[in-house]
């Protein structure tokens, strides 16, 4: 072989092996340089590569290993770069960045030390015929986090932090001298500051000991922590806010007057961030008047201040079981910028002209002022709405809103709108924060008033900006804009659904958008009470997109909005602070900004959000695993949440308390996973649980520091066999010696993607 061609086989080698090294004698026999000739050439050839920097030397003298950074230039087509998702035992799975990319299989000792979420680079193995692309990681491009929380196992000289996540496979090694004080079996937060070569473990150092584990308080404080927000507001932040004082006479005599207009709040009972108000006055023409009033936050946070960094950093408030983690200071959020009830307040408005079905005339925004007559409850609201009685003005205010928001519903429902079903946990607590009931909130018409006209305002402000003008056609779009959007379905998951609800005998259109809404609201309705409705909604939301901000506009699927953004909540989402700074500058002839660097911060938002998510969600399985703990043994009815080769995830009705049937202990028969039909199936009888199919099920364990809730499946005879415990399904025997089946109640709410 010439020369080139050994150095390329030698790259190619070691490119394949990026983490071993190796000598010349390896080399040779690896590549088949058997003769003395040849084994001469692959060390002139090792030699050339080390002084061009492609080979480095390793520890042991005489062996090498490749450069990281040419590998790149050696095999660009074999490199992937995406996000690692780890799962339990170590394996993983890359999303690929690229579109259309196939995920990728990690094994265990290809990981190369990355950790849930981190962008990783990706050596490509060949790829086998009917297997999924597997690949090795070769460099960790950015860490998703350098902090993580867990217990502490101390020994004399060390200690390891077992994380609480449980896709966090490894446990972070801690010096003794790097312990902060902590005590053995402490919940502690840790960051993370190094990880050789050739460790096993991660090095680390605890920043902040939490507390011990069980103590309602830490576990709160350690799911933030968890998720990267932080515990408390700098004193920077603070001092900042304590400055802010209550609106001047003359600031508010810049702005549009509306303290002497009917104006009130609709919120849950035990809100104090009134963010949202209306006001209503009848017109002599016959049509309403209708603001929308939002809290003027961009008034008192200034760009660049301490306080807009913080918020900015935080993204959104956060709303655990127990508490809410607000994202701006209790200072502005509860106090200067809450519309409370009798106290003037600077707002940012949208004012429209209606009629009696909806249409709105014409619109005005600007900055006001306002002074709140009344704060309501939703109850309270509702009580008016159901009553049906206009005994003052305000209860007129109310029925005639909630007329127009009505027509307003079925306008939007009529245009392809989809009406997706969700339900929100909600938990009794006593003095101590130990849940002692769980029920699912019901969403009423009061909710659907409110949310009707934060929807049209933020879908005016949106088409003010966004939507095309004049005989040119050309207007304000060119401007830059934070649009909340929605994509379409992926095709390859709605097919799928469609050809499974086809199983049900139930038939959904798909030729055009609309065709499509009206389908999936059609299905919601024939399938509400029966056994497949559960099982039904689940699938549905997850062909969906998920909603996110963008500068680049492409409509809100969801909500059938060629245009929307969010504008309604500035107190506790940054990205409405953001669309009331940009609107207020527009609405003054203001010059468009950079799209690229509001790109980015729609981008930070969306990720802020879905951790706030994620971090609200462990909250109620934690509370809901806390609510378990003392039921060890007892019977609940469920259905079947999920499936997979682990296990059978059922949802206990009425609570929604969610845990797992290993697959293991399903003794009558070796069960299979059958993804295509959301089932596991048995080999020898056929026997089959299906995603959304009734079932019984008995609390058998319960980690509450992992979140975790194992159940066994019981059959009928054992419920009749066994003595009667609380809150199980107890069913007495009707004619003929049969059990008579219970009466089914689930209360239900319809939560838009918005």
């Amino acid at each position: 072989m010439k020369q080139e061609e050994i150095q390329n086989q030698i790259l190619k080698f070691f490119a394949n092996n990026p983490f071993d090294a190796f000598n010349h004698k390896q080399i040779s026999s690896r590549i088949g340089a058997n003769s003395k000739a040849e084994r001469q050439a692959v060390i002139r050839a090792m030699q050339q590569l080390a002084e061009e920097k492609h080979l480095v030397e390793d520890d042991h003298k005489g062996k090498y290993k490749i450069n990281p950074k040419s590998i790149d230039d050696l095999l660009p087509k074999n490199y992937v770069t995406g996000t690692i998702d780890m799962k339990q035992g170590g394996k993983a799975y890359v999303i690929p960045h690229e579109e259309g990319r196939e995920d990728i299989q990690i094994s265990p000792n290809n990981t190369h030390h990355a950790l849930h979420g981190d962008t990783v680079k990706v050596l490509m193995f060949p790829q086998r015929k009917m297997h999924k692309p597997e690949g090795q990681v070769v460099e960790i491009i950015k860490r998703a986090k350098s902090r993580f929380v867990g217990v502490l196992q101390k020994q004399e000289r060390f200690a390891f932090m077992v994380s609480d996540s449980r896709t966090m496979n490894v446990d972070i090694f801690i010096h003794v001298d790097d312990l902060c004080g902590a005590e053995n079996g402490e919940k502690v937060l840790v960051e993370m500051t190094d990880w050789p070569e050739r460790m096993n473990n991660p090095v680390g150092r605890v920043i902040k000991r939490l507390g011990r584990p069980g103590d309602n308080n830490v576990e709160m404080q350690s799911i933030l922590a968890e998720y990267d927000f932080p515990l408390e507001f700098p004193a920077e932040v603070e001092a900042e806010a304590q400055k802010i004082k209550k609106p001047t006479k003359k600031e508010m005599a810049s702005r549009r007057d509306f303290r002497d207009v009917l104006t009130f709040t609709i919120d849950p009972a035990d809100a104090k961030d009134f963010d949202d108000a209306l006001s209503y006055r009848p017109l002599d023409n016959g049509h309403v008047e209708v603001g929308v009033h939002i809290a003027d936050v961009s008034h008192y946070v200034k760009p660049g201040s301490a306080i807009d960094r913080e918020a900015y950093e935080r993204g959104t408030s956060v709303y655990l079981v127990d508490r809410t983690i607000p994202m701006l200071p209790e200072k502005l959020c509860n106090e200067v910028c809450s519309l409370r009830q009798d106290e003037e307040k600077l707002t940012f408005s949208v004012v429209m002209e209606m009629d009696a079905k909806g249409k709105v005339h014409k619109s005005w925004m600007g900055k006001t002022v306002i002074n709140s007559n009344r704060r309501m409850a939703y109850e309270e609201a509702q009580e008016i709405i159901e009553g049906g009685q206009k005994t003052d003005a305000v209860s007129e205010a109310v029925m005639t809103l909630h007329a127009i928001a009505t027509k307003l519903r079925a306008a939007r429902y009529k245009s392809g709108a989809i009406n997706f079903e969700t339900q929100e946990v909600k938990f009794q607590l006593d003095e101590n924060a130990k849940p002692i009931g769980v029920y699912i909130k019901e969403s009423k018409e009061a909710n659907w008033l409110i949310e009707e006209f934060m929807l049209l305002a933020n879908k005016t402000v949106a088409e003010y900006i966004g939507k095309p003008s004049g005989k040119s056609g050309k207007s304000d779009s060119a401007k830059t804009f934070v649009y909340r959007v929605h994509d379409e379905p992926n095709p390859e998951k709605l097919n799928t659904f469609v050809e499974f609800v086809a199983k049900l005998g139930f038939s959904m259109k798909v030729g055009s958008r609309k065709a499509l809404a009206e389908s999936y609201n059609r299905l919601f309705e024939n399938i509400a009470g029966r056994g497949e409705e559960h099982m039904v909604d689940t699938i549905a939301i997850r062909t969906m997109s998920k909603a996110y901000y963008s500068t680049e506009n492409i409509g809100h699927y969801g909500l059938a909005f060629p245009y929307y953004t969010h504008f309604t909540s500035p107190i506790r989402r940054y990205p409405d602070l953001m669309v009331h700074r940009l609107l207020e500058s527009y609405l003054g002839g203001g010059a468009s900004v950079s799209k690229e660097a509001y790109e980015e911060f729609c981008k930070h938002c969306s990720v802020m959000e879905k951790k706030a998510a994620d971090a609200e969600r462990s909250s109620v399985k934690y509370k809901q695993a806390e609510f378990l703990a003392d039921k060890l043994g007892q019977v609940f009815p469920a259905l079947i949440s999920g499936v997979s080769k682990w296990g059978i995830y059922a949802e206990i009705e009425g609570n929604k308390c969610e845990g797992m049937v290993p697959i293991g202990s399903l003794k009558d028969d070796y069960y299979m996973l059958d993804e295509d039909n959301y089932q596991v199936i048995g080999r020898r009888h056929g026997k089959c649980y299906k995603l959304g199919y009734p079932v019984n099920i008995r609390v058998k364990r319960v980690d509450m520091l992992k979140k975790q809730i194992d159940f066994e499946l019981v059959e009928e005879e054992d419920i009749f066999n066994q003595a009667p415990r609380p809150n199980s399904r107890n069913r007495k025997a009707g004619k003929g010696g049969k059990a008579d089946k219970p009466a089914k109640s689930r209360s239900r709410q319809r939560k838009k993607q918005k």
